[in-house]
């Protein structure tokens, strides 16, 4: 969702050394929210995000508006069960149903063949792979580490 840190930058580092093309998509995501002005207050910081980046040699650098993610006439939500109504989505409702849905996005869109997300953020990650698995998308989900730069 962009405001990258150290933590993201190692997810492109371990994606560079692991993939032949790198693609780094940022979006701030309005279905994630619960509180309309916590997605107001929400960083926005592509410029120095873009310059963060720079020294990865990435292929690609997508950052969608909303209205292309989700037009006026978006109707599909996809929901994890069981894994998204404990821990943190017990206090976030929704929360991961917006993941679910923009990583499905996302992952359809750029056609990627591996996937990188940190395990920082553990239940966001097993959504995701879960969200893969079932839906039978080709791609890897990778989990990594923090990784020093």
């Amino acid at each position: 969702m962009g405001a990258l840190h150290d933590g993201h930058l190692s997810l492109v580092a371990a994606a560079k050394e692991r993939c032949t093309r790198v693609i780094v998509t940022i979006f701030v995501n309005p279905k994630q929210f619960n509180n309309p002005g916590d997605l107001d207050r929400y960083p926005r910081t592509e410029e120095e995000d873009e310059r963060k980046l720079a020294r990865f040699n990435i292929d690609a650098l997508w950052v969608p508006g909303a209205e292309q993610m989700y037009p006026a006439s978006f109707a599909t939500t996809v929901s994890v069960s069981g894994l998204t109504d404990v821990m943190e989505g017990a206090h976030r409702p929704g929360h991961f149903d917006g993941v679910a849905t923009v990583v499905t996005k996302i992952f359809t869109q750029t056609a990627a063949t591996d996937a990188f997300f940190g395990e920082k953020d553990f239940q966001q990650l097993l959504v995701v792979r879960r969200m893969a698995d079932d839906l039978n998308l080709p791609i890897s989900v990778h989990g990594i580490d923090y990784l020093a730069l």
